[in-house]
């Protein structure tokens, strides 16, 4: 469900979302992980850190993990 909203010159759209008990795990875990607010916060943020990387990729960079050993590998993400 959408519903949008006006408050203060600020325009917003409520959604609604059914979540698998799993998911919902995992969001409330992220939530106590980074301290964020609301479940809407972490939301937020995993949307920019999603587009981000969408754009990255987009433009030919690549992502690459270091582990604690100084071995470099590349993470497949999309």
């Amino acid at each position: 469900m959408i519903k949008n909203t006006t408050r203060k010159d600020k325009t917003s759209t409520r959604v609604q979302l059914e979540l698998p008990e799993k998911s919902m795990d995992r969001l409330l875990a992220l939530k106590d992980k980074t301290e964020a607010g609301s479940y809407a916060e972490v939301v937020k943020n995993a949307l920019r850190l999603y587009e981000n990387m969408i754009q990255q990729h987009e433009s030919g960079k690549r992502f690459l993990l270091k582990d604690q050993d100084g071995t470099i590998i590349e993470y497949l993400v999309f």
